[in-house]
């Protein structure tokens, strides 16, 4: 393409099929038909706006078939043979396509999902997200269906349908069959036109003759999906959007990672490392929190590396769980949906905050700040929930404007503020109600304040070589220690009506959140110092236990090389025994 840049290539012009061409094709009955430009394939990949965007797409794809014996799904970077170019590769071992199958994944809004489970549900993924990332795709795919073996490869070429001018689109496949062992052709019309689509295809792909074509079979089981997605697309700069250098375990996106809204260096570095940061730029961390429940017989490997899923209730602190009842329709059966809400590992320190919102598993709009970020009200609050009962974008990156969604937007609003009234005193804030606010820096005067058992507990793990899994201190993990706290003055805090959510549901107006919350300036100081250094501490026990790891995988190495050869000495040394002792 004379364009490599994705969203200027739609606008670059190449030259048109002849005008007789239309009338060649109006004589011979050809054109009683809608036909699609191939225009359109570009057109239609705009709906992602995001490269990761496109690229989970083709993870459902792989998730949706876990109900069909799916066991992972391999993304890697592989070379183009012909220009030695990279390629984005798709693997999985899901129950394939046969022909009739493949066919209708090539084919636009034609979807055969109609699970309550299944994430796809529109036909249109495959194609916005190929085309999305690369200009060209080619797909391999085998399949058993009622103990026939297909072979089936098929290729969508925005570069060819553009050369070639082109005024529908034109998707050239070939179908093999296994039989006794012996991969033979399958034609379905005349033999001519499964010549022509090799040819096309030979000349349009990275491969050269049919037998390389057939090798992409090789690596795969008995059944599978393989993708190859090339030509891919590049920035304004001329680099390709996707970096495969800078980390060989991940797959970056480029000019993503910049602008972390840090005002410090050491608040940089630590934002730099959160996963609400680096989920923009790094597929490992977006794919490690894209679904919500961890799978069980199933991965997604990238570049040869399984990625480790996380879910971010886990990593919460002071969580406490809301349960929201939806009302969906007049009649229709009653919703409950469970939202987890609580602090980020990370606060006061850092801001972090944002609903992470998840629909049939799949994670739809990552850290959605439901609350405006000048306010105060809500810092350092996460909450998960699955919303299925509301429905997706195309794109899957948001949720349709319905009235629906409105409401449980009000109703997060609630949630957060109702739950930053009860516990914003946990991370170093005075309570909203003034009464309390009294009573609670009576109570940090008496015991102290938070910082002193801070401080101890930190230089007892320096003293000790131990190691704090939490960006926080082990006290603000626990919430008995703020308990005593607050018992000491009357038990106020934790006892107050005036803190309390209603779990069985929230009132749906709108709330105020203009009002702020007041820092407390006697201990604000001391935790973000104190939580520096443990933070500080944290990566380098990290990187030590890394290293140290790695060293005890390679004495292990070595431990069983030695092993080996002490066993070989020894059968040596008992052959030459028995030797000697033959021969006397």
């Amino acid at each position: 393409l004379d364009c490599r840049s994705f969203w200027k290539a739609g606008a670059s012009e190449t030259p048109s099929a002849p005008i007789r061409e239309f009338h060649d094709a109006l004589e011979t009955g050809d054109f009683d038909r809608a036909r699609v430009h191939p225009k359109f394939l570009h057109t239609n990949a705009t709906s992602h706006k995001w490269a990761f965007g496109a690229i989970s797409e083709l993870l459902d794809n792989a998730v949706d078939e876990i109900c069909n014996g799916a066991t992972f799904i391999k993304v890697d970077k592989s070379t183009n043979t012909k220009d030695n170019s990279p390629m984005l590769v798709f693997q999985d071992d899901g129950g394939g396509m046969d022909p009739e199958g493949v066919r209708q994944c090539m084919s636009l809004g034609f979807s055969t999902k109609k699970s309550k489970t299944t994430i796809g549900q529109y036909g249109n993924g495959f194609k916005t997200s190929t085309m999305r990332l690369g200009a060209d795709a080619i797909v391999f795919t085998r399949a058993i269906r009622e103990n026939n073996v297909t072979l089936s490869i098929g290729l969508l070429s925005y570069t060819f349908l553009r050369r070639t001018m082109k005024d529908d689109i034109v998707v050239p496949m070939l179908d093999f069959v296994v039989q006794d062992g012996q991969i033979a052709p399958l034609v379905y019309g005349s033999q001519g036109d499964w010549d022509s689509s090799l040819k096309i295809i030979l000349d349009w792909s990275p491969f050269s003759s049919k037998e390389e074509l057939l090798q992409q079979f090789e690596d795969m089981d008995s059944h599978g999906t393989k993708v190859l997605i090339y030509n891919l697309w590049m920035n304004d700069d001329g680099l390709l959007e996707l970096d495969f250098d800078d980390d060989d375990e991940d797959i970056l996106l480029r000019d993503q990672g910049q602008n972390s809204g840090a005002s410090t260096k050491v608040q940089k570095e630590i934002i730099q490392q959160h996963i609400s940061h680096r989920l923009r730029f790094s597929l490992r961390a977006y794919s490690s929190i894209l679904y919500l429940k961890k799978f069980e017989n199933f991965q997604i490997i990238l570049r040869g590396k399984p990625v480790e899923q996380i879910n971010i209730a886990n990593e919460l602190k002071f969580k406490k769980v809301v349960t929201y009842k939806p009302q969906v329709a007049y009649d229709s059966q009653v919703v409950s949906v469970r939202v987890d809400i609580g602090f980020a590992k990370e606060a006061p320190v850092l801001g972090i905050f944002g609903i992470n919102v998840y629909h049939k598993n799949r994670l739809i709009m990552p850290f959605w700040k439901v609350l405006q970020e000048a306010s105060s009200r809500g810092r350092s609050v996460i909450g998960v929930l699955e919303a299925n009962f509301i429905e997706p974008a195309h794109d899957k990156q948001d949720f349709e404007r319905t009235p629906l969604f409105i409401r449980l937007e009000t109703k997060l609003k609630q949630i957060i503020v109702d739950y930053w009234k009860e516990k914003c005193h946990l991370i170093g804030y005075q309570p909203i109600d003034p009464k309390l606010r009294s009573q609670y820096k009576a109570a940090l005067k008496d015991s102290g304040g938070p910082g002193v058992k801070i401080r101890h507990e930190a230089s007892t793990a320096q003293k000790t070589g131990g190691h704090l899994s939490n960006l926080l201190p082990q006290t603000y993990d626990d919430e008995a220690a703020f308990r005593l706290t607050a018992n000491r003055a009357g038990s106020a805090l934790h006892s107050s009506g005036q803190g309390s959510m209603d779990s069985a549901g929230l009132e749906e107006d709108l709330v105020d959140i203009g009002s702020l919350g007041v820092l407390d300036p006697n201990c604000n100081e001391k935790l973000s110092e104190e939580n520096l250094v443990l933070f500080t501490r944290r990566e380098d026990l990290r990187q030590r236990d890394t290293q140290l790891k790695q060293t005890i995988g390679e004495l292990e190495h070595e431990l069983e090389e030695t092993r080996r050869k002490c066993s070989q000495l020894a059968a040596e040394l008992q052959l030459r025994r028995s030797q000697q002792q033959h021969y006397m």
